[in-house]
Protein backbone atom coordinates (compact mmCIF):
# COMPACT_ATOMS: atom_id res chain seq x y z
CA UNK A 1 0.00 0.00 0.00
CA UNK A 2 1.23 3.45 -0.88
CA UNK A 3 1.21 6.42 1.50
CA UNK A 4 -2.09 7.69 -0.02
CA UNK A 5 -3.80 5.07 0.09
CA UNK A 6 -3.60 4.28 3.98
CA UNK A 7 -4.13 7.71 4.88
CA UNK A 8 -8.03 8.19 4.14
CA UNK A 9 -8.04 11.70 5.19
CA UNK A 10 -7.42 14.21 8.41
CA UNK A 11 -10.01 14.52 11.07
CA UNK A 12 -11.29 18.04 11.88
CA UNK A 13 -13.58 18.28 15.15
CA UNK A 14 -13.49 20.50 17.67
CA UNK A 15 -11.52 17.32 20.09
CA UNK A 16 -8.55 16.56 17.37
CA UNK A 17 -8.56 20.49 16.98
CA UNK A 18 -7.45 20.41 21.15
CA UNK A 19 -5.14 17.44 20.55
CA UNK A 20 -2.86 19.84 17.29
CA UNK A 21 -1.58 21.94 20.37
CA UNK A 22 -0.16 18.22 22.25
CA UNK A 23 0.96 17.85 18.50
CA UNK A 24 -1.29 15.33 18.00
CA UNK A 25 -2.92 14.67 14.69
CA UNK A 26 -6.25 12.30 13.96
CA UNK A 27 -6.18 10.61 10.46
CA UNK A 28 -9.56 8.03 9.17
CA UNK A 29 -6.82 5.41 7.96
CA UNK A 30 -7.33 2.07 5.97
CA UNK A 31 -8.53 -0.31 8.17
CA UNK A 32 -6.03 -3.38 7.28
CA UNK A 33 -2.91 -0.60 7.82
CA UNK A 34 -0.97 -1.53 11.00
CA UNK A 35 1.22 1.14 12.93
CA UNK A 36 4.72 1.19 11.53
CA UNK A 37 2.60 1.33 7.81
CA UNK A 38 0.37 4.56 9.10
CA UNK A 39 4.25 5.89 10.54
CA UNK A 40 5.84 5.52 7.29
CA UNK A 41 2.56 7.26 5.51
CA UNK A 42 2.74 9.69 7.91
CA UNK A 43 6.36 10.40 7.19
CA UNK A 44 6.25 10.04 3.33
CA UNK A 45 2.98 12.48 2.69
CA UNK A 46 4.10 15.32 5.40
CA UNK A 47 7.86 14.77 5.27
CA UNK A 48 7.82 15.22 9.74
CA UNK A 49 9.16 12.66 12.44
CA UNK A 50 6.26 10.75 14.04
CA UNK A 51 7.11 9.86 17.40
CA UNK A 52 4.19 7.14 18.45
CA UNK A 53 1.22 6.32 16.61
CA UNK A 54 -2.33 4.82 18.48
CA UNK A 55 -4.88 3.43 16.79
CA UNK A 56 -8.45 2.39 17.09
CA UNK A 57 -11.08 0.53 15.68
CA UNK A 58 -14.60 1.94 14.98
CA UNK A 59 -17.27 -0.42 14.89
CA UNK A 60 -20.42 -0.56 12.67
CA UNK A 61 -23.03 1.04 14.58
CA UNK A 62 -26.83 0.43 13.74
CA UNK A 63 -28.95 3.77 12.76
CA UNK A 64 -32.72 4.93 12.54
CA UNK A 65 -33.59 6.76 9.84
CA UNK A 66 -37.57 7.36 8.96
CA UNK A 67 -37.87 4.29 10.35
CA UNK A 68 -35.37 2.30 8.73
CA UNK A 69 -32.67 0.48 10.61
CA UNK A 70 -28.99 1.23 8.78
CA UNK A 71 -25.68 0.48 9.75
CA UNK A 72 -22.94 2.90 9.80
CA UNK A 73 -19.39 2.36 8.05
CA UNK A 74 -16.74 0.91 10.62
CA UNK A 75 -13.79 2.41 10.18
CA UNK A 76 -9.70 2.78 11.68
CA UNK A 77 -8.85 6.25 13.23
CA UNK A 78 -4.98 6.64 13.89
CA UNK A 79 -4.01 9.36 16.69
CA UNK A 80 -0.42 10.61 15.27
CA UNK A 81 2.29 12.21 17.89
CA UNK A 82 5.17 14.04 16.02
CA UNK A 83 8.39 14.66 17.42
CA UNK A 84 8.35 17.89 19.22
CA UNK A 85 8.25 21.11 17.06
CA UNK A 86 7.29 19.62 13.73
CA UNK A 87 3.57 20.22 12.74
CA UNK A 88 1.42 19.51 9.36
CA UNK A 89 -0.19 22.05 7.48
CA UNK A 90 -3.86 20.85 8.11
CA UNK A 91 -5.29 23.81 5.64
Amino acid sequence: MTGSSIIKKIVHTEKSGDLRAADKYVFIVERLANKNEIKKAVKHLYRVDVASVRTINIPAKMKQFIGRSQKSSAYKKAVVTLRAGQKIDTE
